[in-house]
């Protein structure tokens, strides 16, 4: 069944459309000193191979933004200055080439500041995000609502976008960040229903991989479920490559990766006949590669397993010593089972080629 997202404005950043029904992208942050175009660079290089679509990096200071160009330069990824309190560095990194810029328009100097950042980035044709958390809500909405509720943060991020509109900006994508997951759902649906904005959705300090990729997961996966969120991030604290993956594999758990397979396995059992993990794990790793809409199935049951992955395209059981080879539950042929990988690999590649051939 497909997801009925909501309706929101579209921006471009760098030719990756963000909103107005366009395919939700993954983003990431640089944690290396940008002045350091080097490492900068190579981040950025790993973090698009892993699959990430829009890099984020932080511009505290005039040294970090003279090596925009040479940054610019050397990828091709969009990338999205952050910048705080000075607007100048907001200039200097449009000039720079820069494809989006991040700031708090409340922040940064008064409107005669914001009015001049909003006229560079029309000129540049770069949209603004606005980031919004529980540390950055003003001192007069802390008192009004008690705290940085989820009504605080919708009211503080819709403030500082009004600034921009009265720029006559509307390039605008909201972000509003939680590390509480309730929080952080609770806000986005008040935002989705009070703006057509597009939003990038993520939990902040959502902890190392462990139970941050859980927090993202739960947070990230119930938006979307609901058809909110156009840019998507999973924060961790580790390697910021370490994020891309499991913002993908969220998209995917919610049916909006269209082209990436699914794998299906069942979770072994004492019925299990075969060495089934190590297994499960290998066409996991080999499934990664492929664009594919196709629903592959690892099951440790021979009398079970095909029935239960009824809905698989196509599926391997594994028995005593051997296995079976099914598509939509049935059983096309028996394998001994050091061949079950090589088999599902050369049917997997058979399906590909089939399909190919059907939309020619």
């Amino acid at each position: 069944m497909k997801m009925e997202r909501r309706n929101s404005r579209r921006v471009t950043a760098g030719g990756l459309a963000i909103g107005g029904n366009a395919p939700v992208s993954v983003q990431s942050m640089t944690n290396t000193a940008t002045a350091d175009v080097t490492a900068t660079v190579e981040q950025i290089r790993r973090l698009q191979e892993a699959g990430c679509q829009l890099v984020r990096l932080a511009v505290p200071d005039q040294e970090a933004a003279e090596a925009l160009p040479r940054i610019r330069a050397a990828v091709s990824l969009p990338l999205v200055a952050d910048i705080h309190f000075d607007h100048r560095l907001a200039l200097a990194a449009v000039r720079a080439g820069i494809d989006k810029v991040r700031i708090n328009p409340g922040n940064i100097g008064g409107e005669a500041r914001v009015a001049e950042v909003a006229a560079a980035c029309v000129a540049a044709a770069v949209p603004i995000r606005i980031g919004v958390n529980s540390g950055s809500v003003e001192k007069e909405l802390l008192a009004k609502y008690g705290g940085p509720t989820p009504e605080a943060l919708v009211e503080s991020a819709l403030g500082h976008a009004l600034l921009l509109e009265r720029c006559s900006f509307y390039d605008i994508v909201i972000s509003i960040k939680a590390s509480t997951v309730a929080d952080m759902v609770k806000a986005n649906r008040l935002l989705a229903e009070r703006c057509d904005y597009p939003l990038h959705l993520g939990v902040t300090e959502a902890g190392t991989p462990g139970a941050g990729i859980v927090k993202s997961a739960a947070g990230i996966g119930a938006l979307l479920l609901d058809g909110i969120g156009d840019t998507v991030r999973v924060s961790l604290t580790a390697d910021p490559v370490e994020e891309v993956l499991p913002a993908l594999r969220i998209l995917a758990a919610c049916g909006l990766r269209p082209e990436a397979p699914e794998l299906v396995s069942c979770p072994t059992c004492g019925r299990t006949g075969i060495d089934l993990i190590p297994l499960a794990e290998r066409v996991e790793r080999a499934l990664s590669a492929k664009k594919l809409p196709i629903k592959v199935a690892v099951m440790g049951c021979i009398v079970n397993g095909p029935g239960e992955a009824r809905e698989a395209d196509l599926g391997i059981a594994g028995g005593r010593g051997e296995g079976v080879l099914f598509s939509k539950g049935k059983v096309l042929y028996r394998v001994p089972e050091e061949k079950l990988f090589d088999c599902l690999m050369e049917e997997i590649d058979r399906w590909a080629a089939a399909r190919e051939e059907a939309r020619e």
